[in-house]
């Protein structure tokens, strides 16, 4: 299932509708999952790959931009998408592998890195 739309498409009053055929679900819209509705996606062990993994791709290529912009360089078609698959690929990677050790949900093992990452970002900085 892909929720591509609109914030908040499955909420606890709605999400009983969804099949028992589905096995995974991929967030393309930002937001489009309510937290009681994560609740119960969880408990029936859907497999949910949360919105600001699944639907990165746009803003990881406009960071390519930016970089592109800054270092007045052009990097050809092939070579922006590989970046792109490199940082989607170990990104999914590093979520999924948290996810099956600690036995977390998806989007909590994403928001543990996430934390994680603007932590060390912080701590590199001097600001903590």
């Amino acid at each position: 299932l892909i929720p591509a739309a609109l914030e908040n498409q499955i909420t606890g009053d709605n999400v009983g509708k969804i099949s028992n055929k589905v096995k995974l679900i991929a967030e393309g819209a930002n937001g489009p999952t309510t937290p009681d509705a994560d609740k119960e996606i969880a408990k029936r062990r859907i497999f949910m790959i949360p919105d600001f993994l699944a639907n990165a791709g746009g803003v990881t290529c406009s960071y390519v931009e930016q970089v592109q912009c800054n270092m007045n360089y052009f990097w050809e078609k092939d070579e922006v998408l590989g970046k792109l698959d490199t940082k989607i690929t170990n990104a999914f990677n590093a979520v999924n592998e948290l996810a099956k050790s600690k036995k977390l949900y998806m989007r909590d093992a994403a928001y543990i890195i996430a934390v994680g990452r603007v932590v060390d970002a912080c701590r590199e900085r001097g600001w903590v």
